[in-house]
């Protein structure tokens, strides 16, 4: 996971109390820090259009309701909640107006394109393969784990479920992919 701190001195509490007094150039140091963060989470559920939307979207939820950030997690895993709810909230309203757009076997592996560069094409086609075989919770605690170094227990908040049922769905889709990449 990337250091909250971004390499600095300043936490994201700093930035977030230079924010709410009024420096907009802390706000922009929180997007940098996290945004890349939140579109690789956004591409690992399945959404392929309007990432940079839904991430503005988010920061501008996020800015919108810090009062009611309380510091029990960590502010990228509130971001994380705050996107994941969006997520919802635009596949519920897809469905009502019936523009649910029919998934694809091979759709759930390019959420993982961005590991292009990482993994020789070989591996990488393997893992696509081994990340269709996963159920939809399980891809995201599997990427929210491995790619971004969450916690069992801030995947629980995120995901809203419990830690232990947090490590099954992470420990099954390790299997998964393991006997994939295995084959």
């Amino acid at each position: 996971m990337t250091d909250s701190r971004g390499g600095d001195d300043e936490s994201d509490l700093d930035l977030i109390a230079r924010w709410k007094s009024g420096d907009q150039r802390a706000a922009a140091r929180l997007v940098e820090r996290h945004a890349d963060a939140l579109a690789r989470f956004a591409v690992s559920n399945g959404e392929r259009n309007d990432v940079e939307e839904l991430v503005q979207d988010t920061f501008v939820r996020a800015f919108s309701s810090l009062d009611g950030f309380r510091g029990d997690s960590s502010f990228r895993t509130w971001l994380f909640s705050i996107e994941r709810r969006l997520l919802l909230d635009r596949r519920r309203s897809q469905r009502r107006r019936r523009d649910v757009i029919e998934i694809q076997e091979g759709d759930a592996a390019t959420a993982f394109d961005a590991l292009d560069s990482v993994m020789a094409d070989e591996t990488q086609h393997r893992l696509k393969r081994a990340m269709t075989r996963l159920s939809p919770t399980q891809r995201e605690v599997f990427t929210l784990r491995v790619s971004e170094g969450l916690s069992y227990k801030e995947i629980a908040e995120l995901v809203g479920t419990t830690e232990g049922a947090a490590r099954v769905h992470y420990h099954n889709a390790m299997r998964t992919v393991k006997e994939s990449l295995d084959e």
